[in-house]
Parts: C-alpha cells; structure tokens; sequence
C-alpha cells in the first residue's frame, strides 16, 4: 500500500502533467488563431479561385467570404493610390489593387487567373521577373523592369519587394509596389544618347579633374581608349606651363565662384603631338545645392593647328614632359657658359637616368610608362631653382643644368636630385616607386664645350647606375 504521503505525491505528478497539457494545447490553440487570422487576411486582400473560401459576386468579381474579419485591409489597399501587388512565395499573383491594374493596362482576372496557355499575360510572366525570387533572398529588392500594356504602350516599372513573414518568422507572401517610371527612364536615355552621339568631345568629371565618362568623339580627338581616359585626370595630358591655367579654372567652378568656364589650352594627343583645344565646363550642383560634378565640352580649335608661337615651343621643348628639349637644352648651356666669363661661379649639370622605366612599361604598358616620365618632370621643375634648366634628352634621361656659387652648392644640388627623384608616385592609379641615378659635370671654365660637360655628366651616372646595381 501507499502511504498518504506518497498519495500526496502522485496527485502533485498528475496535476503538474495536466496544467503542462493545458498550456501546451492553449498555446497550440493560439498559434492556430492567428495562423486562421493571417489567412483570412491573405483571402480578404485576394481576388483569386486559389484562395480557399471565396465565391464570386454578381458581378463575377471573386470576394472573400471572410471580408468582414479583414474588411479593413482590404479597403486600404483596394483605395490606395500606390500600384500594389501580393504574391505567395511560389510567385503567384494573390492580390492586386486597382491602381496596379490601371498601371499595367489589365483587370485583376488577368494576373489572378493567368491562361495556362498564354505565356505573355502578366499573371504569368510578371512574377518571372527577379524581384519575387531577390525579395525572398534578401528580405527586400528593388528592379527596373519593361511592360508592354495591351493598348500596345511600353512602360517602364521600378518595383519595390518586400517580404511578409508569418507569426513564426516564415516568409509567407511578397508585397511588391510599382512605380511608372519612364519618364525619367526616357530622359536618362535620351540624356544618355546624345552624349554618346555627340559631334563633339564630351566629358563628366568629378571635383579633383577625373574623368568618370567620356564619349567616342572625346577618345578619338584625344587618341585614346575609354578605359585609359577614365584612368586619368585631365592634368595628366595638360602640359605642364598650361597647369595653372586648367587649375584656376577647376578651382572656380569648385568653389561656387563660376557656373561655367571657357579654357584654350594643349593636350597631348596620345600619339605625342599637341592639340589645341577649346574646352568649355559647367558645374552640376547636387541636392544640398553644392557643385557634386563637372560636364565639360572639347572641341578643336582650327582642326588642332597651332599659331606660330605654340609651334615655336614645340620646336623646343619636348611634346610629352613640356621640358626643354635638346635644341633649348644647348642655347642654355651656351647662355650659362657665358655668364661664368663675367664673375666667379660655376656651372653644374646634372644628368639623371630613371631606374626600371622598361620593367614599367612591360608590366603596365607604356601609358603607365608615360606618366612616370610626367612625374618625373614635375618633381625636377618644382624642385629647383627658377633660373635653372630642366630638359628631356629622350627615353629616360632628364637633365638639370644651372650656375652655382661653387663645386660644394653644385654636389648639395645632386643630392637633392636624387631625392626629389626617389619617391612614391601615383601614375594611371597605379603605385609606384620612382627611382633614378644622378650623374654631375662642373666646370668653372666658360669655354668648356657644352657636349663635354653633358658627357661627363653622363659617364659619371653610369658609374653610379652601376656600382647601385652590384
């Protein structure tokens, strides 16, 4: 027998197991409501045979016999002004608002009862688009998509998916809105022809000089590629004594101070040879009313043709670094000889050889290659004094030549050379370390002959070139 204390016990068991079921069939019970509740939400906003307890009206239009319990629901959506759909998660139509249907030149029968034998009507292939199956995966998705309306009008929608989950976390249905956007679709297109198509160069920038597009018209006046033009900035094919003139300009339009600006200046055709350019920029303001880009024209200026004076530079100094070339390099000279007649003094000329130009050019092609040069020329000039000459002799080799008080300020002047070309550089968005060897001649005697002291120079720089590379 048991005891009452035992007795006791089992009746505590039983109870506990007893209010443990309760509870588990309450919340079985709940869970049950509202998956009830959602259904007859999901059957009040449908107009389809698919949902279970419908029936079609007199007119033949399928209403919900559970309109009353989601009644409110379905009057918002039906009076909304937004086009709005409903899919299940297999992508079939379960609602759709009138707004949608007028959108999309149909009535609902034809999204919620699509022909099995008519694979262009919308209640077929309109949930094909991706945004049912990008809605799923990502819990929202946004697509631009083209409709051919049955009156024989093309429309463009951006359609807005978003996921509706059950009580339990799972996705059960799509909400997906259109917005008829081809107006806007038609003005970027027409927006996107007529710069492609244009007649003349055209660009859009952003606010350090970049290009970020370009048209046809622009690469063949320039000569190069669009892919090599979206690389650069459009100081890269500016000759340097055009510089400040580019800057100002982008300056003025950067900082509010001009809405738009005419500039004629050279750019360097890819080919070497300069072309005379008329290019006129405006600035596109953004939202908060600041400038956000640049839309510039390029056009030629007399085919390209140069005055007398632009062909006078070119004959001295080098097409692509705008240094003085070798014709200019040798009046200097000349000029620098003779003024060690007059005074103490001496004159140092400095060659420098850039290192690993060839392994540049193999490894990234010679555009890279140009803009090490580019670099290279820029260091030089702003690195010395203003009465001194910088020159291009070809290739790699650059060559610094100016009088100085003595052979000690002349080897400080060396040092320095070596340092301004011993840098870091960014060339066609590539990084790249900039390396050279700097050879120097100096002379005290005013009738030493210039091709003396260049050879000197340049003797002295391959010994050193070579004693770096042991």
């Amino acid at each position: 027998m048991h005891s009452p204390r035992d007795f006791e016990h089992h009746v505590r068991l039983a109870e506990d197991k007893m209010n443990r079921a309760l509870e588990q069939r309450r919340w079985v019970e709940v869970r049950r409501c509202r998956s009830d509740m959602l259904t007859a939400q999901a059957q009040c906003a449908a107009h389809g045979p698919a949902l279970p307890g419908s029936s079609p009206d007199r007119s033949g239009d399928l209403v919900p016999t559970t309109l009353g319990r989601a009644g409110p629901w379905h009057a918002v959506f039906d009076q909304a002004p937004a086009p709005t759909a409903v899919f299940d998660v297999q992508g079939r139509c379960v609602y759709v608002n009138p707004a949608f249907c007028t959108l999309l030149g149909h009535d609902a029968r034809a999204f919620l009862q699509p022909s099995p034998h008519a694979n262009s009507c919308p209640g077929s292939a309109f949930p094909r688009t991706a945004i049912v199956a990008d809605a799923l995966a990502h819990g929202h998705a946004v697509a631009e998509t083209r409709h051919h309306r049955p009156d024989g009008q093309t429309i463009w929608l951006r359609l807005s998916g978003s996921v509706i989950n059950d009580t339990v976390g799972g996705a059960c249905h799509i909400l997906v809105q259109a917005d008829d956007i081809t107006t806007h679709w038609s003005r970027e297109t027409l927006w996107e022809r007529c710069f492609a198509t244009a007649p003349i160069g055209m660009a859009l920038l952003d606010l350090q000089g970049q290009w970020t597009s370009v048209n046809d018209a622009l690469c063949d006046l320039l000569g190069y590629r669009r892919n090599e033009l979206l690389a650069m900035r459009f100081s890269d094919l500016t000759y340097p004594c055009d510089h400040d003139q580019g800057n100002t300009a982008l300056a003025e339009l950067c900082e509010g101070r001009a809405k738009t600006v005419s500039v004629e200046k050279r750019y360097r055709h890819k080919d070497g040879h300069p072309i005379m350019v008329l290019i006129r920029s405006s600035v596109i303001t953004g939202p908060e009313g600041l400038p956000s880009f640049l839309v510039s024209h390029y056009e030629a200026i007399g085919n390209g043709r140069m005055t007398d004076t632009q062909l006078a530079h070119l004959a001295l100094h080098d097409p692509l670094t705008g240094l003085a070339n070798r014709a200019l390099l040798a009046d200097r000279l000349h000029h620098n000889l003779a003024a060690l007649a007059g005074g103490s003094g001496a004159l140092a000329v400095l060659v420098a050889d850039l290192d690993g130009l060839k392994q540049v050019n193999d490894q990234y092609g010679h555009l890279v290659g140009d803009h090490l040069l580019i670099a290279a020329a820029h260091a030089l000039l702003g690195g010395v004094e203003p009465g001194a000459t910088v020159a291009r002799l070809g290739g790699d080799e650059f060559v610094v030549a100016g009088l100085v008080d003595d052979i000690r300020a002349a080897e400080a002047l060396q040092g320095h050379i070596g340092q301004l070309l011993n840098t870091q550089i960014t060339a066609a968005g590539h990084q790249l370390h900039l390396k050279a060897s700097v050879g120097i001649a100096v002379t005290q005697d005013p009738i030493t002959p210039p091709q003396e002291l260049l050879h000197a120079a340049d003797q002295d720089m391959y010994t050193r070139k070579k004693a770096r590379n042991k």
